[in-house]
């Protein structure tokens, strides 16, 4: 048995990228940035460390972040860990691990997206349909 199980709460570094594959199926890429704050045991000073994660996701869950995440939200993320490679501009095989979001929740924000829209929204879990990813 195994878990790829991934648990964020973080903010988004930039406006979701919305990409439209051939196939009309739409993909949402964008980052998020956890901290965490701690004091150094050798100087006794308050620190903080940020994280920053790559974050995809598909379909309905793309759609919902193009229209209502943009830079600075707050969220909540479940997902999987999926490692990638590819072939830089050199030659050289490059590899990065990014994070396949299935459910989503929106921590702030929501009252500022209401007012922008006419229809609200509800801020309760996005959850990815149970379909085959394409890859």
């Amino acid at each position: 048995m195994s878990v790829n199980k991934v648990i964020l709460i973080g903010n988004l570094g930039q406006d979701p990228e919305i990409r439209t594959l051939e196939s009309g199926m739409k993909m949402a890429r964008f980052s998020i940035a956890t901290s965490e704050t701690f004091t150094d045991k050798k100087t006794g000073e308050k620190r903080s460390h940020t994280e920053w994660h790559r974050i995809v996701l598909w379909r309905n869950l793309a759609e919902i972040a193009e229209k209502h995440l943009h830079k600075g939200d707050k969220i909540y993320l479940e997902g999987t860990l999926r490692g990638r490679t590819y072939e830089d501009k050199q030659g050289v095989e490059r590899s990065y691990v990014e994070i396949v979001g299935k459910e989503l929740t929106f921590l702030g924000g929501v009252q500022k997206q209401q007012k922008d829209s006419n229809k609200p929204i509800d801020p309760l879990d996005f959850k990815e349909e149970e379909n085959d990813l394409p890859f």
